[in-house]
């Protein structure tokens, strides 16, 4: 069968699951219906397969999330001061981000701090995620 990459249609949600569920992986099916999902392609086959749900290989998904960098001068106040206006700074982005829509923030520290700050992230209910390996793409 001659496959195309197109467009997602809210028609294809059940053989998406049926492929989600066939690969056994450990996370729930997302909600596409999400506008954090900024691209949704679908790779299938014709016209007359694709409209009877059937066809459909695969598809790729992006989400929307956000990569968190803190800019502290440690020059500027106590470390107890400094403390004080991370929190602000960290209630006020999280409160902002969720206004918006976004439903995660990830961090990725220097190796030189990710022990001790790591720590204090971890008191402010981020968590270290090692379950899963993290790659990155990065466009040109």
């Amino acid at each position: 069968m001659p496959l195309r990459i197109r467009e997602y249609d809210e028609g294809d949600v059940e053989a998406l699951q049926a492929i989600h569920a066939a690969q056994g992986f450990p996370y729930e099916f997302p909600d596409l219906r999400n506008p954090l999902f900024l691209t949704k392609l679908v790779l299938a086959g014709d016209e007359t397969d694709a409209a009877e749900g059937k066809g459909i290989a695969g598809a790729a998904l992006l989400r929307l999330t956000a990569e968190a960098y803190l800019l502290l001068d440690p020059k500027c106040g106590t470390p107890k001061e400094r403390w004080q206006w991370l929190l602000g700074l960290h209630e006020a982005t999280r409160r902002q981000a969720w206004e918006r829509g976004l439903e995660d923030v990830h961090a990725w520290l220097p190796p030189e701090i990710a022990a001790k700050f790591g720590r204090r992230l971890t008191r402010l209910g981020w968590v270290r995620d090692d379950e899963w390996t993290p790659f990155c793409k990065r466009l040109k």
